[in-house]
């Protein structure tokens, strides 16, 4: 007894840090799944909430390649001092931090289920609906029932006991497949870095489209190359004309009386990507790889700064 009041920090500790390490371990699995699950089921009316998201399957598969070794290191600490008697299963910090464990796991599992509730009331697929409430309930429920297992064991001491071992293999294989399944979903550090270069180009794009349309307003024409429109514009700047890599000039060609092209180099496709197509403005910035050139349409409008996409 006096020995694992001497350890009662310790011990506090180990539980902590294996509760901590738990909830990012738990929420990056299923937050991989859930991404999986929205990249091969689109669902047309939902193209914002229930659409793929690369940055939070990036965030989960961080927080797995962390979360997990400091869980099951600390797990194992907690379950050799209980199995060597260092604490005792009546121990105080192992009754309360446990069942506060069983707290959070409950609260996440309320919580998972309320969104996904509400996603499915809003209209969101039954079928991403269905498998989405599977997986909630499966890790939520697979935590709460090894914890609340785990509290009424009574025999603890110099006991090993199979349902532990099966459940630590068990969520060590659900941990593995979920980060084995979403490398073949995210992207890598360099597609992430190209893509990003992309948004710079269209971003400039739109810059010079709002003086486009402000030249068109003002003289009734397009401007006859990228030299004239800079010099017409108060804050179109040279950076904005370039390629941000390579510091390149796009190419700027006229058509037919407000129609007009830019091209430049895209490094990837963005094709696929819903999401992104409309937050940029729609049909006119969907590219391929490669030397690209988008048509654009100048709007004698300078209320309205956005080019329409070319029909």
């Amino acid at each position: 007894m006096e020995n694992q009041k001497n350890n009662a920090a310790k011990f506090a500790f180990f539980y902590m840090l294996s509760l901590v390490a738990l909830i990012f371990m738990a929420l990056s699995v299923g937050m991989i799944i859930f991404q999986i699950i929205n990249k091969s089921i689109v669902d047309i009316i939902n193209q914002y909430q229930g659409s793929f998201s690369p940055d939070q399957l990036k965030f989960a598969i961080s927080a797995l390649i962390i979360s997990t070794p400091i869980y099951y290191f600390t797990s194992a600490q907690i379950h050799k001092n209980l199995f060597i008697g260092a604490l005792g299963k009546d121990s105080g910090i192992r009754k309360w931090l446990t069942y506060f464990i069983l707290f959070v796991a409950s609260v996440v599992m309320i919580g998972w289920l309320i969104g996904l509730i509400n996603t499915f009331l809003d209209g969101d697929l039954t079928v991403k609906f269905i498998l989405k409430a599977l997986t909630a309930i499966g890790i939520s429920g697979a935590v709460f029932g090894f914890y609340f297992y785990d509290i009424k064991r009574e025999e603890i001491e110099g006991k090993k006991n199979k349902v532990i071992q099966i459940y630590f293999y068990a969520s060590l294989v659900v941990v593995i497949a979920a980060f084995t399944a979403s490398l073949f979903f995210v992207e890598s550090p360099s597609q992430t870095r190209n893509r990003k270069i992309d948004d710079m180009i269209l971003n400039n794009f739109s810059m010079i489209d709002n003086a486009v349309s402000l030249y068109f307003h003002d003289f009734g024409q397009l401007p006859a190359d990228l030299d004239i429109l800079q010099k017409e514009s108060e804050f179109l700047g040279e950076k904005d004309l370039q390629d941000p890599q390579i510091k390149g000039r796009f190419d700027y060609k006229t058509l037919d009386n407000n129609k007009y092209e830019l091209c430049a180099n895209f490094r990837t496709s963005n094709q696929d990507d819903d999401y992104k197509i409309d937050y940029w403005g729609g049909e006119s910035n969907r590219h391929d790889s490669g030397y690209q050139c988008l048509q654009r349409k100048a709007r004698d409008d300078s209320a309205k700064m956005e080019p329409e996409p070319v029909r």
